[in-house]
């Protein structure tokens, strides 16, 4: 192995038809996987030590190119993940409304209603959501999701990144 290392030490600081007379013995002498190894190395590499500029700056320009294509298909991941929080949250307060009317019979006044129990004919149930989510931070989220009912029926609403998210 110490032989081995000391021909591929060698190699690099004196020229490759030095390594081939000083290889020569030790390729005798070897048999099996390494000195086959070392005789396609040879083969192989030639004179050739390294890239070219040519080859190093086709390499950078594909780098730039791959770069340039997955930019703008992940640079509005956060916007989109805001939306997705939004719109699960919404979902989330109109199943606690409905179970709420189901248990009740009417809608809540206000989403706070949602976090306490009530009592309807000596029966007992809630809260029906606890603590009530918050629309996400950053993008220009409103500060609390909207809540309107009328008519019997509702809508949970919230604004930002460009996008309303209603949920009747």
């Amino acid at each position: 192995m110490a032989r081995w290392l000391a021909l591929i030490l060698h190699f690099f600081t004196v020229g490759d038809s030095e390594l081939q007379r000083a290889a020569e013995p030790a390729l005798n002498n070897q048999k099996g996987e390494t000195a086959m190894m070392m005789s396609f190395w040879r083969k192989k590499m030639g004179n050739q030590r390294g890239f070219t500029l040519i080859e190093l700056m086709i390499v950078v320009a594909i780098i730039g190119i791959l770069t340039a294509i997955a930019f703008p298909l992940y640079a509005n991941i956060q916007a989109r993940a805001r939306v997705a929080k939004a719109q699960a949250d919404a979902r989330t307060l109109a199943s606690a409304v409905v179970v709420y009317s189901a248990h009740t019979g009417s809608l809540p006044a206000i989403l706070g209603d949602l976090t306490a129990a009530v009592v309807v004919n000596g029966v007992s149930a809630g809260p029906f959501i606890n603590p009530i989510p918050v629309p996400p931070t950053g993008g220009g989220w409103s500060a609390a999701y909207t809540y309107a009912a009328a008519n019997g029926t509702f809508s949970i609403t919230a604004t930002g990144d460009g996008t309303t998210v209603t949920v009747p």
